[in-house]
C-alpha cells in the first residue's frame, strides 16, 4: 500500500477484525504504550468492534501525562520571574501543577509561548539577549533529537540566555516496570512505531525474552493497529512470544542512527518520577556534565521537588492498564478538561481525553 487512505480502508479493517476474531480463542489483554495509539483506537471505533475477548490497556506513552507535578510547578515558577521567556509544546499548558497550570500562569502575565521546535527557542533566546530562555522539554525518545540539536545549536552560539527544563521518559524501563507490577495484567504489547523509527527496536528483543511477552510494534492507523493486534493474537495463541515489526515502511530495527548519535552526544541515562506511577530506575535522561550550563533546573537552583498529588485522580492506574478512564468515578463529572483533576484528561494523547472527546462509544468499549 502507497497511500494514507489506504490504511483505512473499512471493507480492510473487516477482514482483519474476522481474522482475529477466528484467531482468538482466549482472553487476551494487549497494551498499546503510545498514547496516540489509543486515541486512534478510541476516534476510529475500533474498541467497540473488537471481540470481547480481546482487551486494550492503554498504557503510560503519553510524555506530558507522565511529567512530575513538581517539574511543571518549577516551570510555572520560571514563566513567573522577570526576564524569563518559557517556551512549551502547546499540550502543556492546560495540565494542572500543584495551584495552577501555565495557561493560567500566562493568563495573569507571565511570557509563555507555544512553539512547533525548540529550535525556535533558540531564536527567541537570539532575538533577546537581555531576557533567559527556557524550553520545556518534554517527550519520549521521539523529540529527544530535536531537543539535544537546540542545546547543540545554542552551544555553538555561544549564547548563555538559552537552558531547558528537561524531562524525557523512556520506553523500555516503563516496559519493564509495568511487566514486574503485581496488578498489571498484560499479555502483549504495541510498541510505539514513532518511537522505533528513533531508537529501532532491538532494544524490544531481551525484554520480550525476559518477560515471555509478544511486542508488536506498529503505527497509528486504523489498519496499522488491527493488524498489530492480529500479530500479537497470533503469537498468544501459538505460544510464542518475540518482537515482530508490522511498521515496515517506517521502522528499521536499528533506527535512526545518527538521531541516536545526536542523543548520545547530550543525554545520559539516569532515573526518572513518572508522574501517577514514581520514580522508574534508568528510565529517564539528563544532560551530560559539558552541556549543564543548559540545564534549567540548575542554572536556577528552583527547590521544588517535591509536590502533593490530587488523591481523587486514579491517573497512575489507568496509564499502568489497571483501569479504564469511565472506571473513574470522578470522569466526565469533577474531572473534565475545564476542570482536570490530572494530566491525562487535557493532554492530546491521554486516555481520559480520548474517551470524554469521545465518550458516546463508553458503553460499548469495554
Amino acid at each position: 500500500m502507497k497511500y494514507l487512505t489506504e490504511y483505512r480502508n473499512p471493507e480492510l479493517a473487516k477482514k482483519i477484525l474476522k481474522q482475529i476474531e477466528q484467531t482468538a480463542t482466549k482472553q487476551w489483554h494487549i497494551m498499546e504504550i503510545c498514547g496516540g495509539q489509543t486515541h486512534s483506537l478510541v476516534k476510529n471505533g475500533i474498541l467497540s468492534v473488537l471481540p470481547k475477548n480481546i482487551q486494550m490497556l492503554h498504557g503510560p506513552g503519553c510524555p506530558v501525562c507522565v511529567t512530575p507535578l513538581h517539574l511543571i510547578d518549577k516551570a510555572i515558577y520560571l514563566a513567573e520571574q522577570e526576564k524569563v521567556i518559557l517556551c512549551s509544546f502547546g499540550d502543556m499548558l492546560r495540565v494542572p501543577g500543584s495551584e495552577k497550570s501555565l495557561l493560567e500562569a500566562k493568563a495573569k502575565g507571565a511570557d509563555i509561548r507555544i512553539l512547533y521546535s525548540p529550535l525556535e527557542a533558540v531564536q527567541i533566546a537570539q532575538q533577546n539577549p537581555d531576557k533567559e530562555v527556557v524550553f520545556f522539554a518534554v517527550g519520549f525518545e521521539t523529540t529527544a533529537p530535536a531537543n539535544a540539536l537546540s542545546i547543540i545549536h545554542a552551544k555553538k552560539l555561544g549564547l548563555k540566555n538559552y537552558s531547558i527544563l528537561n524531562s524525557h521518559v523512556l520506553v523500555p524501563p516503563a516496559i519493564k516496570a509495568l511487566m514486574e507490577d503485581p496488578e498489571a495484567k498484560i499479555d502483549a504489547f504495541l510498541a510505539a512505531g514513532h518511537v522505533c523509527s528513533i531508537m529501532g527496536y532491538w532494544q524490544y528483543h531481551e525484554l520480550s525474552k525476559k518477560y515471555k511477552i509478544p511486542i508488536i510494534v506498529t503505527g497509528f492507523e486504523p489498519l496499522d493497529l488491527l493488524k498489530g493486534i492480529l500479530a500479537a493474537v497470533k503469537q498468544l495463541e501459538n505460544g510464542e512470544y518475540y518482537v515482530e515489526n508490522q511498521y515496515t515502511r517506517i521502522v528499521k530495527e536499528q533506527g535512526n542512527q545518527q538521531a541516536q548519535e545526536i542523543i548520545k552526544q547530550v543525554y545520559e541515562d539516569t532515573d526518572q518520577i513518572w508522574r501517577g506511577i514514581g520514580t522508574i530506575p534508568d528510565s529517564g535522561w539528563q544532560l551530560k556534565k559539558e552541556f549543564k550550563i543548559f540545564d534549567a533546573d540548575k542554572k536556577f537552583a528552583i527547590d521544588i521537588n517535591k509536590a502533593q498529588e490530587n488523591a481523587e485522580c486514579i491517573a497512575g492506574d489507568i496509564m499502568k492498564g489497571i483501569k479504564k478512564p469511565y472506571q473513574c468515578p470522578h470522569f466526565g463529572k469533577t474531572c473534565t478538561p475545564q476542570n482536570p483533576l490530572g494530566a491525562p484528561m487535557v493532554s492530546s494523547e491521554g486516555a481520559c481525553a480520548a474517551y470524554y472527546n469521545f465518550r458516546n462509544m463508553f458503553e460499548v468499549v469495554d
